[in-house]
């Protein structure tokens, strides 16, 4: 199958294409896809006590084979999001008492497809993520709720309905580019180096590789073993959107996270320090990291990295300096400070 265009379009806001909801809230779309009158009977009972409402991913034939469902659903507070074809919407509108506005992106998204959804006022709602991001989406199984969404809310996320996400905007081209350099530089930084993901709770923003050496300008032997400390970029831009305290305290709660990591997984057992390269300065230095200046060659090769990760994550404004320097603790000094 030829490779289509259409999906890159999406994700830059063609056809009215939606990208999500701020970044730095712990607010989690969830959509549930129901089929069938027996899928949308076992969602809804899943539902029922959970004081979680969603968004029930509909096709519009279900209006004529479940209309008392759909009428439950409804009275619940769920929202409703079409999917697959078009062909009586007008029914699906008048069961759910809904004026329906979102639908559910296509797998596959033709131009003809794409159009007559714009025509009709249907807005592709944003790409479900494989795992739960701030202000992203999700599509989950009716048989998934029980489990899932209690899940959500132990790693801090507040699942609401696609439709209701703290400031849900549509696509625009900075979201295409910012995609692709995660896929094509932060994705594959991570595989190919071993990238220890410590981001799993709603405000975690630090990830950690295991190093068999100690890069200059640390003062150690070159061949000890070292961790570096990566930060989730995007969430840490989310984050100081809502304000500078709420992202260091974030910051500070991920830096306790990698003292458990240190303690607890074996590819850590042997690292004698943790640093990273940051322009994090002031927050590190107020932490007590220990901050050395890098080569000027180095340190201009990194300050052009980041300047590039500023643009591909909307922001032109440094979270302490413009200059990279290096931050650095023992392990012992480490696990004393966070640990």
């Amino acid at each position: 199958m030829p490779l289509s265009p259409w999906p890159a379009l999406l994700r830059a806001g063609a056809f009215g294409g939606l990208h999500g909801g701020h970044p730095g809230r712990p607010a989690v779309g969830v959509g549930v896809a129901v089929n069938t009158p027996q899928e949308l009977r076992l969602g809804l009972e899943a539902l029922e006590g959970s004081r979680t409402r969603v968004t029930l991913l509909v096709p519009p034939g279900l209006a004529g084979l479940a209309p008392d469902g759909l009428r439950r659903a409804r009275q619940a507070g769920h929202e409703f999001a079409g999917r697959g074809d078009v062909r009586g919407l007008p029914l699906l509108e008048a069961v759910s008492a809904q004026p329906i506005t979102l639908w559910e992106r296509p797998a596959h998204p033709g131009w003809a497809e794409l159009r007559r959804l714009a025509w009709l006022g249907l807005r592709p709602m944003p790409e479900p993520l494989a795992r739960p991001e701030p202000g992203g989406t999700l599509r989950l199984r009716p048989e998934e709720l029980r489990a899932e969404l209690p899940r959500l809310r132990r790693l801090g996320y507040a699942p609401v309905p696609v439709g209701e996400l703290p400031e849900l905007r549509p696509a625009r081209g900075r979201d295409l580019f910012g995609h692709l350099y995660t896929r094509l530089v932060e994705d594959r930084f991570t595989r190919e180096h071993g990238v220890i993901d410590l981001t799993e709770r709603a405000d975690a923003l630090l990830r950690v590789a295991a190093l068999d050496h100690a890069p200059p300008p640390l003062p150690l032997p070159p061949g000890t073993p070292t961790a570096e400390l990566h930060v989730h970029s995007a969430r840490l831009v989310g984050l100081a959107g809502r304000g500078a305290l709420t992202a260091y305290r974030a910051y500070l709660r991920s830096l306790r996270d990698v003292a458990a990591a240190l303690r607890e997984r074996p590819e850590l057992a042997e690292a004698e320090a943790v640093f990273a390269v940051t322009l994090f300065h002031g927050p590190l230095e107020q932490a007590g990291f220990h901050m050395m200046a890098l080569p000027p060659l180095r340190a201009r090769w990194y300050g052009l990295g980041f300047r590039l990760l500023r643009a591909a994550y909307g922001t032109t404004r440094t979270p302490s300096e413009g200059t990279p320097r290096l931050a650095w603790l023992s392990r012992e000094e480490y696990l004393a400070k966070f640990g």
